[in-house]
C-alpha cells in the first residue's frame, strides 16, 4: 500500500533539494518500476510531472489498471521489438540511442501524433549503459527530426561509481550536447545525485527511492 500523504511530503522535500541546488522549473519524473499500478495514481495526485517506467510489461499492465495519469516516459533500455506494444501508451521515449530503434518508433507511430523523443547519450563510457556516443548525437537528432519526430531533449545516466567528480563531468557533457543541438530538456539526476545534476543544468530529474522509499 502506497501512502499518498508520505509521497506528497517526499515530493516537497525533493523540490526543496532542487531549489537549494539552484534549480527552477525542474520537472520531477516519478520512477515507478516494480511498484503497483497505484503508484501511477499517487504520482499524479501529488503533483509529479511525469511517470517513468523501465519495462514494457509494466507499462502495458499498469496502463490498463489506471485510467487517468500524468504523461508516461519510457526511461529504460529498449529493444526494438517492444516498441509495438508500447505505442500509444508512452508519451515520451527518453532512451532513443540508435537509428534502428528510432525508425521502429516512427514506423509504429504512423497515423498518430509525432513521436516525442529524447536522445540518450552515454556520457560515462560504461559499456553496460545505454546511449549513443556524444559525437553521434547530432546525426541521430537530425535523422529524428527529418523523420518527423519532436526531439524534446537529451538524457543520460550518471556513473555507476557515484564519484562526485565523475558524475559532474558526465552531466556537464550532456549539458554541452543539449546546448549544441538546441535541445530544451536535459534529463539527468536521480535520488543520489540530483543536486549535482541540477547544478549542471538538469531540467528533469528521475526519482524513485526518495519518493516511494526502498522497493520491495
Amino acid at each position: 500500500m502506497i501512502d499518498e500523504s508520505v509521497v506528497r511530503e517526499n515530493l516537497q522535500r525533493i523540490r526543496e533539494r532542487i531549489a537549494s541546488a539552484g534549480g527552477t522549473n525542474v520537472k520531477v519524473v516519478a520512477v515507478t518500476k516494480s511498484l503497483p499500478a497505484s503508484a501511477w495514481t499517487v504520482a499524479s495526485a501529488v503533483g509529479c510531472d511525469a511517470i517513468g517506467e523501465n519495462y514494457a510489461q509494466e507499462i502495458t499492465s499498469k496502463s490498463v489498471a489506471v485510467a487517468n495519469h500524468v504523461p508516461v516516459h519510457f526511461i529504460g533500455q529498449l529493444q526494438s521489438n517492444k516498441v509495438r506494444h508500447l505505442t500509444g501508451l508512452v508519451d515520451v521515449w527518453q532512451t532513443v540511442d540508435r537509428e534502428s530503434l528510432l525508425r521502429e518508433i516512427v514506423k509504429r507511430a504512423e497515423g498518430l501524433d509525432s513521436p516525442r523523443i529524447f536522445v540518450q547519450v552515454n556520457t560515462t563510457n560504461e559499456l553496460n549503459k545505454g546511449g549513443c556516443e556524444p559525437r553521434e548525437a547530432r546525426r541521430l537528432v537530425e535523422l529524428a527530426r527529418s523523420l518527423g519526430c519532436r526531439v524534446d531533449g537529451a538524457m543520460t545516466v550518471g556513473p555507476t561509481s557515484a564519484d562526485v567528480k565523475e558524475t559532474r563531468e558526465a552531466f556537464a557533457v550532456l549539458r554541452a550536447v543539449a546546448d549544441d543541438l538546441g535541445l530544451v530538456e536535459r534529463s539527468m539526476g536521480m535520488t543520489g545525485d540530483l543536486e549535482i545534476a541540477v547544478e549542471e543544468g538538469s531540467t528533469m530529474v528521475r526519482i524513485g527511492t526518495a519518493l516511494f522509499g526502498q522497493r520491495p
